[in-house]
């Protein structure tokens, strides 16, 4: 994926995205920062901490069970990321509890 096929992805971000992005952007949550459409490797996480090592994903209908996606966790956890996804509609109706997954998250990286 090239930087110039991210930049792209950025343009295009859906609500759910959006809303994610507002919250994570500028050191917001808990200090920690969050970059977007970042790619590592072949692939574009939608949300990155390279400090925490940490790749937030926000997942549409297109995702329900897909082999890709699967393979794509793999090989990203095998380059020492972790990766957590919620569903777009999770995002948008339940925002706080998606914040507080993600904190919990981010505190467990910080412990190891």
């Amino acid at each position: 994926m090239t930087t110039t096929q991210a930049r792209e992805l950025r343009s295009r971000m859906t609500d759910a995205e959006r809303r994610l992005w507002s919250l994570l952007r500028d050191r917001r949550l808990d200090g920690c920062k969050f970059r977007r459409q970042h790619p590592i490797g072949r692939y574009v996480a939608d949300f990155a901490c390279v400090e925490r090592m940490l790749i937030v994903e926000a997942d549409g209908g297109q995702h329900a069970d897909e082999p890709a996606d699967q393979r794509r966790t793999d090989w990203l956890n095998s380059q020492g990321w972790r990766v957590i996804r919620f569903w777009n509609t999770d995002i948008l109706r339940n925002t706080e509890g998606v914040v507080t997954a993600i904190r919990e998250a981010l505190e467990c990286e910080a412990s190891q």
